[in-house]
């Protein structure tokens, strides 16, 4: 009979281990001075530009794609995405266009209307809040980080949360975004992974700024890459 238990033991030794190991994580790791940290670590910038890759999953589908992000106060931003095929989405504050080359058609979109969810990323330049953004934002120690030595978050958008169950963000030491993971409320996951950050760098308003190519067809509506 002793043996019969004796796995049952080994399991709640296991479980009580486990929670007195992540007690001991969470204990150890100020989730307001991370937050703080990334706040401050953006708000001084004035320009940012990166590499990204952007990772889809859902509706029994995956999709993969990369580019390169350059975001500018006030709420500027361009998504050049270069691979598997180019697109892309750019706003000048204003406006937010999707453009694809191949298919000769670009849509453009009020930025009060966007509903995207890149869109809130424009705004991390300036204003960023990160506890004011993100309800119940916490530590989320079963998610593992890309890279030793950083710390990742969850919380819910409060901007999103319609649409949004939970985002969940790998934070560097320096308090630079490494990773966001945006999961909505049907399922679907959208990953970006941000690489070779370049802080300040040079970038000229009319790069944000979109004008259509002769010949391509101009729509106006939901933006949806």
């Amino acid at each position: 009979m002793r043996r019969q238990y004796f796995p049952i033991l080994v399991a709640v030794w296991a479980l009580l281990f486990w929670t007195v190991a992540v007690s001991k994580v969470e204990a150890d790791v100020d989730v307001h001075a991370i937050a703080q940290k990334v706040d401050e670590h953006y708000n001084r910038l004035r320009s940012l530009q990166v590499d990204f890759t952007e990772v889809y999953r859902g509706a029994g589908m995956a999709r993969t794609e990369s580019g390169t992000l350059w975001l500018k106060k006030p709420g500027k931003m361009r998504w050049e995405y270069r691979s598997p095929r180019e697109k892309l989405f750019i706003s000048d504050g204003k406006d937010a266009w999707f453009y694809v080359p191949e298919d000769r058609q670009a849509r453009r979109t009020p930025v009060k209307q966007l509903d995207d969810l890149r869109s809130p990323l424009a705004f991390l330049l300036g204003k960023t809040k990160l506890e004011k953004e993100l309800e119940g934002l916490s530590l989320a120690p079963d998610m593992a980080p890309a890279q030793a030595g950083n710390v990742v978050l969850r919380g819910v958008p409060k901007a999103m949360k319609d649409r949004v169950s939970q985002v969940v963000l790998e934070v560097t030491d320096s308090g630079l975004l490494a990773r966001i993971l945006i999961e909505e409320a049907e399922g679907t996951t959208t990953e970006y992974r941000f690489l070779n950050a370049r802080e300040n760098a040079p970038a000229a308003d009319q790069i944000f700024r979109f004008v259509p190519p002769a010949g391509v067809e101009v729509l106006a509506g939901e933006l949806t890459p």
